[in-house]
């Protein structure tokens, strides 16, 4: 895949050796020779990864780090430190800054590709649901990070042997749960119940690693859960074939506490504000199928689903029948007790309603004080016996508005079954040519169509 990179180094040799590296790759290349320039570069131009040096003029590659990851336009851009500096501490002060990985000179070009590739994937995933939120960052979705660190979550080590099972689960920072498991199959189940993280040790000579991170990766319940590997440092191989089985990121043996600590946060951080996203795209799609007031659906989507179910009865399906319903004197209620009242009424009725429903039937707030009811399957007579148990259930008790206020609330109710090769508005025309009837008969009452 192809993506714009931002080199960011102050010596002019290393950069002209890295663009050439990803030009050959056929990556866009834009470079900067100091911090501030590549904070208004990353700013101008949104590449899709920063390969950051460290040592630098002015501000250094940790201060840039921190300043891309506060700013709200470039805090989803994924970060590489690539750097001489080779001290654990250089490494865990890099990735506590936001660095979504540190790579030491001279580096591997093989391990840096694969790096790069498996940052970029992720980023593509964030950023198709960032424009799928439509103003997240409008509306507070670009949650702060110490907000995402300090969730709870709970991990899962998975390795051969008891002693570095125990050992790993111990290293995981404060606020996360981890165990360990040392059976795969066993591991692969215990993650579909809900584990935040994977811990994967691909140095165990009792099961193939590689293996249970594909197995995790093809599993839709766990797809999106992110994995850490454990690698021996010489294994390039493996490093590799990990990231592009879909690793998220790779530890090295010996494991040190404080490292895997801070890129166990990294990813934490990023599942969060993945999740937050997911659940915010749930949230919208779901607003735009449903009546805000009465939980129940709208009118785009029961016409949809009515008119799907009427071309499939016409094509030789089960047959299908529609409900329409009306709450009687409703105008009359919201002009002696107010809207408020009236909008209570609404919720209460939609309630009774769906109490008395099938598991396939589907109820929506057509308009104003009407509903429709779509029963897939249902005959004239199934219909007309659903219909009158539903307008018992309306008027059998008083609506309580208050505890002052008990009202008494009717429903009149006209229904039709779809006749072959009937279009979907011609059946709820006939729908409504017996509510119609029901109303003009004294209210109150069930009537279908003929």
């Amino acid at each position: 895949m192809s993506a714009r990179i931002l080199v960011v180094d102050d010596q002019p040799a290393n950069v002209r050796m890295l663009e050439a590296k990803l030009l050959a790759e056929y990556f866009d290349v834009c470079t900067a020779e100091n911090g501030v320039d590549a904070i208004d570069l990353a700013r101008q131009e949104q590449p899709d990864l920063i390969l950051l040096d460290i040592m630098m003029p002015g501000i250094d590659g940790y201060e840039t780090c921190q300043r891309l990851k506060v700013d709200l336009q470039t805090r989803h851009i994924p970060v590489i430190m690539v750097t001489a500096l080779d001290q654990r501490e250089d490494r865990i002060r890099g990735l506590e800054c936001g660095a979504d990985d540190f790579l030491t000179k001279p580096i591997d070009d093989v391990t840096l590709f694969a790096r790069v590739r498996s940052l970029l994937r992720l980023k593509a995933v964030l950023d198709e649901l960032r424009y799928r939120d439509q103003g997240g960052a409008l509306a507070g979705i670009v949650a702060d990070p110490v907000e995402l660190d300090a969730q709870p979550a709970t991990a899962l080590v998975v390795t051969s042997e008891e002693r570095s099972g125990k050992r790993f689960a111990r290293a995981f920072p404060d606020g996360i749960d981890a165990d360990y498991e040392l059976e795969p199959a066993s591991a692969v189940k215990r993650m579909q119940s809900g584990i935040d993280l994977m811990l994967l040790d691909l140095t165990c000579p009792t099961f193939d690693g590689l293996r249970v991170c594909a197995r995790i990766r093809s599993d839709t319940a766990t797809r999106q859960i992110p994995i850490v590997a454990i690698v021996n440092p010489d294994d390039v191989k493996m490093a590799v074939k990990a990231l592009e089985l879909g690793a998220n990121d790779i530890v090295y043996r010996p494991v040190d506490a404080s490292e895997l600590a801070a890129r166990v946060r990294t990813q934490l951080r990023r599942k969060r504000y993945a999740d937050k996203l997911r659940n915010r795209l749930d949230e919208s799609l779901n607003m735009a199928i449903t009546d805000a007031l009465t939980g129940l659906h709208n009118r785009r989507f029961i016409e949809s689903r009515l008119r799907q179910a009427v071309e499939s009865a016409n094509a030789g399906g089960a047959p299908v029948s529609v409900l329409l319903l009306d709450i009687d004197y409703f105008k009359r209620i919201n002009d002696t007790h107010g809207h408020e009242a009236g909008d209570v009424v609404l919720k209460i009725f939609a309630q009774r309603i769906t109490a008395q429903l099938r598991a396939l039937d589907l109820a929506s707030r057509y308009g104003g004080e009407e509903f429709v009811i779509l029963m897939p399957g249902s005959g004239l007579a199934e219909a007309e016996h659903a219909a009158e148990r539903i307008r018992r259930s309306v008027c059998s008790e008083l609506f309580k508005l208050s505890d002052e206020l008990e009202l008494p609330v009717t429903v009149s109710v006209g229904l039709a079954q779809a006749s072959s090769g009937e279009p979907m508005e011609s059946l709820l025309r006939r729908a409504d040519a017996a509510l119609y009837e029901a109303k003009t008969d004294g209210r109150n009452r069930v009537q279908a169509a003929a």
